[in-house]
């Protein structure tokens, strides 16, 4: 099973470049977007011709904002689309598919915003986060996928000095939050087998930062420890065009749900 998840940045937009072509090279199974910005019926619209896919989507509150949907070949037993007692504006940033072997979370992690206005927001939104996730792993594994918003180690973007705790993305309260996701027995699957890589999933419009390679790793899947032998190919696909973020890619090895 081939699992894909992209922080599209705006379904329409990505519609309109090479997104179809490129998912028909990529072949996911379940294909895990963030960042959609359209509501459901448009989204649909945009996606009508992945015609073997049930596609299931989360929206904003807010048009034209934020926003999940996945896309899978396999039929979902269900799908949740809010964190348990959900104390926030309604953003479309989780969905939780379940099927028979594991859960499958796809997440659009808030960003705590320029001059870091919103990391106070952040703070607590990955606190509820937590919460819910170590609940999921109590009743069976987890892969955690989708746009983290956050570079976990200095490894994982270029100027790591020049943007400690001074940009979202890479304060010591969102590298503790990634913390706790993994000390609650998740594990960073491509840092585990790739430990000194330096690679990226995201790179500013400005700059010229995609063209310089001075990006971010704020992408991942996490995954539930007892599925790492069952863990094919790990990639990143940083060649991939389109948005501003790359697809990343997990191979799991898992008898058919269906």
């Amino acid at each position: 099973m081939q699992l894909i998840s992209w922080n599209v940045n705006g379904i329409r937009a990505i519609a309109q470049k090479n997104f179809l072509s490129e998912i028909e090279q990529l072949k996911p199974d379940i294909l895990c977007l963030q960042e959609i910005k359209a509501d459901e019926p448009t989204v649909l619209e945009q996606l009508k011709s992945l015609s073997e896919y049930s596609i299931y989507v989360n929206p904003a509150g807010k048009k034209g904002y934020s926003g999940t949907a996945i896309l899978s070949k396999v039929p979902a037993l269900s799908v949740a689309t809010a964190l348990d007692d959900d104390p926030f504006e309604p953003e479309g940033r989780v969905q939780c598919a379940e099927f028979d072997h594991f859960f499958l979370i796809n997440v659009y992690v808030p960003n705590s915003g320029q001059g870091l206005k919103r990391l106070e927001y952040r703070q607590e939104w990955d606190a509820a986060f937590l919460k819910y996730i170590t609940e999921l792993q109590t009743q069976k594994a987890v892969v955690l996928c989708g746009d983290m918003n956050v570079a976990h180690r200095p490894i994982d973007l270029k100027n790591d000095k020049s943007n400690y705790n001074k940009t979202a993305g890479y304060t010591q309260i969102e590298i503790d939050g990634m913390d706790r996701l993994q000390e609650s027995g998740l594990v960073d699957i491509y840092r585990e087998r790739n430990p000194e890589k330096e690679v990226y999933t995201y790179w500013s419009y400005r700059f010229k930062a995609r063209e310089r390679n001075t990006g971010w790793r704020i992408d991942y899947f996490l995954i539930s420890p007892e599925l790492r032998p069952r863990i094919g190919g790990v990639t990143i696909f940083d060649q991939v065009l389109g948005s501003d973020h790359c697809p990343i890619g997990l191979e799991l090895r898992i008898e058919s749900d269906g």
